[in-house]
């Protein structure tokens, strides 16, 4: 799915890669917030994130040059460096900040916040496209639903308020990064989608790389000193989060309606919330089941409102 080729497909081929994509990133996104908790228990988190996104991307890259693809032009760098900057040096940098603040299951709750960046930056700067109602409604409902998951006087980490503070911030300068890196995706010249994918992974683990060699207690072979569960968990995000999910995101933002593509940030905290319960011991109250099921209504007038 991430790799096929970008010539146009037949109806009913875009309609199921459109469907199984969304699958992806709702389903795999939605782990990866454990995994990154794992990743960083005993590790720097921008190191480990940097190192996740240089391998994938490297991966990526040479499968995409090994299969034809033609070597990119320095208008494609410097595309791809600007996305790459937003969606994952910023965006997931931050991110994976917090949850050393916060638990595994709030980040995602918290990522319940894209949507309205999304629908709102492409209303009044980068579309000019006015939500249709009823996916302002979906919005609306999505956000109870979030509300009713975790309220805001339990939304406490292990560090107490003021680290629930920072962890928030955090989310939320994330949330509003991705969104503008998502808005900026199909308005700027890149290459094949695999290739321009693994570009924006080289850049931006780049550039997170940069960030960690001069604020955290790490050096370039720092990865040779990491505890096996921090290897087996950025091994599962390069494979699972990187490679398949951000590949399926990426396509997503070329192809999908902003609407549509922000209905992820009401899914991936329910599987997050779940895998906190099973594997983390996060709190998973009757309350936050009913929240669950308020969110999906949610997404489903989302999805609805596109039309």
């Amino acid at each position: 799915m991430a790799i096929s080729s970008d010539s146009a497909p037949a109806t009913v081929t875009s309609g199921t890669r459109l469907w199984l994509s969304l699958a992806a990133v709702y389903v795999l996104w939605g782990s990866t917030y454990l995994f990154i908790h794992f990743m960083t228990e005993q590790m720097p988190p921008l190191y480990m994130a940097s190192m996740r996104y240089l391998v994938a991307g490297s991966i990526l890259y040479a499968y995409a040059r090994f299969t034809g693809t033609e070597r990119p032009n320095i208008a494609h760098w410097k595309s791809t460096s600007l996305i790459g900057f937003f969606l994952l040096t910023v965006a997931n940098g931050a991110l994976t900040m917090a949850l050393q603040y916060i638990p595994s299951g709030v980040g995602a709750l918290l990522g319940g916040l894209l949507p309205i960046f999304l629908l709102l930056l492409n209303w009044v700067s980068f579309g000019q496209v006015r939500p249709r109602k009823l996916s302002l409604i979906g919005v609306a409902i999505g956000f109870t639903g979030i509300y009713l998951l975790i309220k805001p006087d339990r939304m406490v980490g292990t560090g107490g308020a003021d680290a629930n503070l920072i962890g928030t911030a955090l989310v939320a300068l994330g949330n509003l990064s991705w969104a503008i890196g998502t808005l900026l995706t199909p308005r700027l010249n890149q290459p094949n989608q695999t290739l321009a994918s693994g570009m924006q992974m080289l850049m931006g683990g780049f550039f997170l790389m940069i960030i960690s060699l001069t604020t955290e207690p790490v050096h370039l072979l720092s990865i040779v000193d990491a505890p096996q569960k921090a290897l087996g968990s950025m091994l599962y995000l390069v494979i699972f989060g990187s490679i398949i999910g951000f590949s399926a995101y990426a396509w997503l933002a070329r192809h999908a309606p902003p609407a549509l593509l922000a209905t992820y940030a009401f899914v991936n905290p329910i599987i997050a919330v779940l895998l906190g319960v099973t594997f983390a011991g996060e709190v998973f109250s009757a309350r936050s089941l009913i929240g669950a099921a308020v969110a999906l209504v949610g997404v489903t007038l989302m999805t609805l409102g596109r039309r």
